[in-house]
């Protein structure tokens, strides 16, 4: 039996080189909460996640004195009765939001040691549906000073031209007929055959303005609309789903299979796009898919595509990557020695043991916030 030694958590804060915009805020930094577990047979995992623009340390927080207490001693190999048992410690803290992605680090740290421990690439330890690689999509199309229409239709452009055959971009910020020539725009430069997902990140707040936007869209062929709404506001998601042809997407922010069951039992979305640093880590991720799939619901994860092309590479409902081809919004990129190679559209599995990456010290050094404790 392995007993688990230590658990360290730290936050770090990386700034982005250029302000960037979704539909209804800016965002100039992020932050970043890490952690590690230690077996006794000296083999460290790690996790990591989100921690927001502001205030990251409440999950590092939560690590250190919230679920720390529950792991010392305990074996590596348990995980299903850690998770259950870290979700009860923190039931009266918090079911979501920073206490969840504690757990959620966590929880992938320790799937991460096992697969080191046993000399697996995580997705094989997972049970691996792919072997090779997994598709991807490209994503960015941010809003940012100055950028034209044609200035987004050429980053598309470039993400096909580097063998991509989805892409993202956001909507919602802008007046409608200024939304109409982005869309415009990407969908001449990137030709009929390219899948052109849509994220607006809550950017409405009533029905009517997101269906007028979506009758403006529609005509694009839209592979999807992402988060049209507040995430908490399922039911006009569900309304928006019975009147446009365009798949609903969301769930990157939420947490726990029973909201996703909502989600399914609503029709709220016909995709999921649940995301393993947020909604109570691999263990969770795996229980949540599995659902959707008894649905005829697919998965696609959000963010951090370190992590997610390992689970997308063991889940057959799960057919795309969310994939950041450089690291100016996806800046986590910058605190890792190894990055995923990709060609014609595809990523390439680690065959390394575990995540296949480790965080790089000089980096976590230059962007600190606090110490391994």
């Amino acid at each position: 039996m392995t007993r688990i030694t230590d658990v360290r958590a730290r936050t770090v804060s990386v700034p982005l080189d250029q302000p960037t915009s979704f539909s209804n805020r800016r965002v100039l930094k992020r932050d970043y909460a890490l952690v590690e577990v230690t077996g006794d047979d000296g083999h460290v995992g790690i996790g990591f996640c989100y921690g927001g623009s502001n205030a990251g340390q409440l999950v590092t927080l939560a690590v250190r004195e919230l679920l720390k207490p529950v792991l010392l001693g305990q074996d590596t190999h348990r995980v299903e009765g850690l998770w259950r048992e870290m979700y009860q410690e923190a039931l009266l803290h918090g079911r979501t939001g920073s206490v969840m992605r504690a757990i959620s680090i966590v929880d992938t740290a320790l799937w991460d040691r096992n697969a080191r421990a046993a000399e697996l690439p995580l997705y094989k330890l997972l049970g691996a549906n792919e072997t090779e690689s997994v598709p991807a999509y490209a994503s960015g199309g941010y809003y940012l000073e100055g950028k034209t229409p044609q200035h987004l239709a050429d980053e598309m452009r470039s993400y096909v031209d580097q063998g991509f055959k989805a892409v993202k971009l956001k909507v919602g910020r802008e007046r409608l007929a200024d939304e109409e020539a982005r869309l415009a725009a990407v969908r001449e430069a990137v030709g009929p055959d390219v899948l052109v997902m849509m994220d607006a990140n809550n950017a409405w707040r009533d029905l009517p303005s997101a269906l007028a936007f979506m009758r403006m869209a529609e005509p694009y062929d839209p592979y999807w609309i992402e988060e049209p709404f507040s995430p908490d506001d399922i039911d006009n998601h569900r309304r928006l789903a019975e009147r446009t042809p365009v798949p609903v997407a969301t769930g990157e922010i939420e947490a726990g299979r029973w909201r996703f069951k909502e989600l399914l039992d609503k029709e709220a979305a016909m995709i999921l796009q649940t995301d393993a640093a947020v909604c109570g880590g691999i263990t969770e991720f795996r229980r949540i898919t599995a659902t959707a799939a008894s649905y005829g619901v697919e998965v696609y994860p959000h963010w951090f595509h370190d992590l997610h092309v390992h689970l997308v590479a063991a889940a057959p409902n799960a057919p795309f990557v969310e994939f950041f081809a450089d690291d100016q919004v996806l800046n986590f990129r910058r605190l890792i020695d190894t990055q995923l190679e990709f060609a014609d559209g595809n990523l390439s599995l680690p065959t390394t043991p575990g995540l296949g990456f480790d965080f790089d010290t000089e980096a976590l050094a230059r962007y600190a916030i606090d110490d391994w404790q």
